[in-house]
């Protein structure tokens, strides 16, 4: 990985005032209107120097923002630090070769993120990744790039289901929009269409996958430049990644020789391989039924339950004082 690489790091930080609530607190009474205004993050802010390391990879097109109400819950259940990074091209990070989005690349990557954070002698580290970076925490974990992981958590990916999708993958990318007239409208239509099923999760994540347009519009019935934004990363033009993320994850989840856990939005997501290892012991999984692709967003609340739950039981860290296990 370039030793110019910039990163973008979401660190453990407290919500903020008045933004991040409880999900359950943001349901909508009747003809209530909804508010789709973006919840800015410009500031980061660095708690405490003890406890496990969650390391959190984004899915593809997303960005480390999209753990942001996630780890406000998570640093309320237990002990322990937290890092969300925005992968190779995505987010603010900028590399010499944005278009190698390759397993093996990105996985390096992760490597030199911690190498570069920590030096030679880096904290316990439990490696959390949904879909894309899901796949990613486990290329990383099998890979030994992490000398001090604990552990690995993979969120809504499963090589079965995901190979089978790769073939309806582009028309899925076709259908959703090209543009929006503003963030507000970003939100409003992830929101709506069912991408993010939880308002507060996404009035702070979509900053992280649209951005201003850099071109004119290519239609004079569009909205002046100034006021048009676009996705931030063209996923259509990686596919030819797409097999290499996924073909052998399972195998490769399997003979991670840490504590795993496997969290779905539906038992049917399981391939044989999973079902067979599942049966074995060999990981623990949990079905969070009501979700949509991204668990952590829609759920968080039940994603940090899940993941303290687990964590605790290895005895890789505690839960905080006065929280109601």
């Amino acid at each position: 990985m370039e030793r110019e690489l910039h990163l973008n790091l979401l660190t453990s930080r407290p919500p903020m005032a008045g933004g991040l609530q409880s999900s359950s607190k943001m349901k909508m009474g009747p003809g209530r209107k909804r508010d789709f205004t973006p919840l800015s993050w410009s500031q980061a802010y660095c708690s405490g120097a003890h406890g496990p390391v969650l390391l959190l990879l984004h899915g593809g097109g997303h960005s480390a923002l999209s753990w942001a109400v996630f780890t406000a819950v998570i640093c309320s259940r237990i002990n322990c630090r937290v890092v969300a990074m925005d992968l190779r091209a995505h987010g603010d990070t900028k590399v010499k070769n944005p278009d190698d989005l390759s397993a093996d690349t990105m996985a390096k990557d992760i490597g030199k993120v911690v190498e570069v954070l920590y030096g030679d002698n880096p904290p316990p580290i439990m490696i959390i990744g949904h879909s894309m970076g899901g796949a990613i925490a486990v290329h990383t974990a099998a890979a030994n790039h992490i000398p001090s992981l604990l552990g690995l958590c993979v969120i809504d990916v499963v090589e079965g289901t995901a190979m089978d999708a790769l073939n309806s993958m582009q028309n899925f990318l076709r259908s959703r929009p090209k543009t929006f007239k503003s963030l507000e409208n970003a939100i409003e239509w992830s929101v709506k269409s069912g991408q993010i099923r939880n308002i507060e999760s996404a009035r702070v994540s979509m900053g992280g996958q649209v951005k201003k347009c850099e071109e004119p519009p290519s239609s004079p019935a569009q909205i002046k430049k100034e006021s048009i934004f676009t996705w931030r990363v063209e996923l259509s033009k990686t596919e030819k990644y797409w097999e290499g993320w996924f073909r052998g994850l399972s195998a490769l989840f399997l003979t991670c020789p840490v504590p795993k856990l496997l969290l779905l939005a539906g038992v049917d997501r399981l391939d044989k391989d999973l079902t067979i290892g599942q049966m074995q012991g060999k990981f623990q999984m949990q079905v969070l039924p009501q979700c949509g692709h991204a668990v952590h967003e829609d759920a968080p609340e039940k994603v940090a339950d899940a993941l303290a739950t687990f964590m605790v039981r290895h005895k890789f860290t505690e839960f905080k004082e006065g929280y109601p296990w």
